[in-house]
C-alpha cells in the first residue's frame, strides 16, 4: 500500500493525505456528536439541554474561521490542519475525566474545542484543494476543481453519517469512556502520520497578510458569503432541534430510530453532493456560476413551505415530512456543493485560506443562527413555523444570489 502511494504523483498524494485527514476527523466528529446525544439522554438531560451542549461548538466556529484563515495564509495550511487534528484529540481526552467532573459546563467546553478543531480542519482541507489543482486551461482546471471539491465535501458528509452509526455502536459495545478513548487513539495515529507526510507550507501566502485583511475585499466572495449564511440558517432552523424532537414526540420514534434515520439522511446527502458536478454544470461543459446558484436555491425555497402546508392540513403528515425531507436534502446537497466550489473558485491563489476562512465564518454564523432559532421557534410555535422561516431565509438567499457573477 505504501509503495503504491509513493508511486503516485505528488499532487495526488497530497490530495489523498488531505482527504484521509478530513475523513478521519469527520468520523470522530459525527461519532462524538452521537455519543454525547445518546449518553446525556440516558443521564436524563432534556433534548433542548442536549442541543445547548453544542452551542459553543457553533459559536467558536465564527471566530475560528476568521482567525484560522489568517493563520493558514501566514503559517501554511498543513500546520493549521495538524493543529485541528491535535485539538480534536485534546477535546476527546477532555471527556475521559471522572464522572464527577463531567459537568454541563465541562462538556460544553470540550464541544467548543471540538468546534474550533472542526473548522480549522475543514477550512484547511477546502483551501488545500485550490493549491493542488493544476491544468493547461482555465475551464479544465475549474472542472477538475469542482470534481475534487464535490468528492471531498460529499464523502465528508457521508462519513459524518457513518460516524453517527459508529458512535452508537461504540457506545453499545464499550460504554462512553472506552468509546471516547478508542476514537482518541485512532485519531492520534492519523495526526502523527499527517505531521510526517503532509507537504510543508501548503497554501502559505507569498506576502504576509495583515490581520486587518481577514475581512474579504472581494465583492463576489462577500455576496456568496451572505448567501451561504442564510442558506445554512434555513437548513438548521428546522433540522437541528425541531426535526428530531418532532419525530420523537409526534411520530413516537425512539431515540435510536431518530438517530439512525438522520444518519442515513446525512449519508445520502453526502452521496448527492459527489454527483453535483454532473447535475449542475452547464451543457457546454463549462463549470456553473451565479446563474446556476440562483436556479438551485430558487428550486429549494419552495420545499419547506410545501412541507409546512402538508402538515398544517394534515395531509399524511409522516409521509409528507419524510418525502419532503428527502427531496429537500437532495436539492440542498446540490446547493451546498455548488457553493463550496464557487468559494474556492473565487478565492485568491495567494492566501486562499483568507477568503475561504471568511466564507466559512459566514457559514458558521448561519449554523449558529439556525440552531438557536430551531430550539426557540419550535418551543413557542412548532415545526410548521420553523419550516416557514426556512422558506423565507431561502428566498433571501435567492435574492442575494441575483448579484453573483453569472459566469
Amino acid at each position: 500500500m505504501l509503495t503504491k502511494l509513493k508511486a503516485l504523483p505528488e499532487q495526488v498524494k497530497q490530495y489523498l493525505i488531505v482527504t484521509g485527514n478530513y475523513w478521519g476527523f469527520t468520523l470522530t466528529d459525527g461519532a462524538l456528536r452521537m455519543l454525547v446525544v445518546l449518553h446525556f439522554h440516558q443521564l436524563g438531560y432534556t433534548p433542548l439541554a442536549i442541543a445547548m451542549l453544542f452551542l459553543f461548538y457553533e459559536i467558536f466556529g465564527v471566530v475560528t474561521n476568521l482567525v484560522g484563515g489568517y493563520l493558514g495564509a501566514r503559517l501554511g495550511l498543513n500546520r493549521i490542519m495538524n493543529i485541528g487534528l491535535g485539538l480534536q484529540v485534546a477535546a476527546l481526552c477532555m471527556l475521559l475525566v471522572p464522572n464527577t467532573m463531567l459537568t454541563l459546563v465541562w462538556v460544553m467546553a470540550a464541544q467548543g474545542l471540538s468546534g474550533i478543531a472542526k473548522d480549522l480542519n475543514k477550512m484547511s482541507a477546502k483551501s488545500s484543494i485550490k493549491m493542488l489543482v493544476s491544468s493547461d486551461s482555465a475551464q479544465e482546471s475549474s472542472q477538475k476543481l469542482y470534481g475534487w471539491i464535490a468528492k471531498l465535501t460529499g464523502s465528508k458528509n457521508a462519513l459524518k453519517g457513518a460516524g453517527f452509526f459508529l458512535g452508537g455502536a461504540l457506545l453499545s459495545l464499550f460504554g462512553f469512556k472506552s468509546a471516547i478513548a478508542i476514537m482518541a487513539a485512532g485519531l492520534a495515529i492519523i495526526w502523527i502520520m499527517s505531521i510526517v507526510s503532509l507537504k510543508k507550507d501548503l497554501g502559505k501566502a507569498k506576502s504576509k497578510p495583515k490581520f486587518s485583511e481577514i475581512f474579504s475585499k472581494s465583492r463576489s466572495i462577500n455576496i456568496l458569503s451572505a448567501a451561504r449564511l442564510f442558506l445554512f440558517a434555513a437548513r438548521d432552523v428546522w433540522f437541528v432541534v425541531a426535526l428530531p424532537l418532532y419525530l420523537g414526540s409526534q411520530f413516537g420514534w425512539d431515540h435510536y430510530y431518530v438517530g439512525g434515520f438522520l444518519a442515513l439522511w446525512v449519508i445520502a446527502y453526502g452521496f448527492v453532493q459527489t454527483q453535483a458536478p454532473k447535475l449542475t454544470s452547464r451543457a457546454d461543459g463549462h463549470p456553473p456560476g451565479g446563474k446556476e446558484a440562483l436556479f438551485w436555491v430558487f428550486a429549494l425555497a419552495a420545499i419547506p413551505g410545501l412541507i409546512a402546508l402538508a402538515l398544517m392540513f394534515n395531509v399524511s403528515p409522516e409521509l409528507s415530512l419524510l418525502m419532503g425531507l428527502m427531496i429537500f436534502g437532495a436539492v440542498f446537497a446540490l446547493n451546498s456543493s455548488l457553493h463550496s466550489f464557487l468559494i474556492v473558485h473565487y478565492a485568491s491563489d495567494d492566501g486562499v485560506s483568507l477568503d475561504v476562512g471568511f466564507y466559512y465564518m459566514a457559514n458558521a454564523m448561519g449554523r449558529l443562527l439556525g440552531t438557536v432559532l430551531s430550539g426557540y421557534v419550535y418551543q413557542v410555535a412548532g415545526l410548521e413555523a420553523c419550516l416557514w422561516i426556512s422558506s423565507g431565509m431561502l428566498a433571501i438567499t435567492a435574492l442575494i444570489s441575483l448579484y453573483l457573477p453569472k459566469n
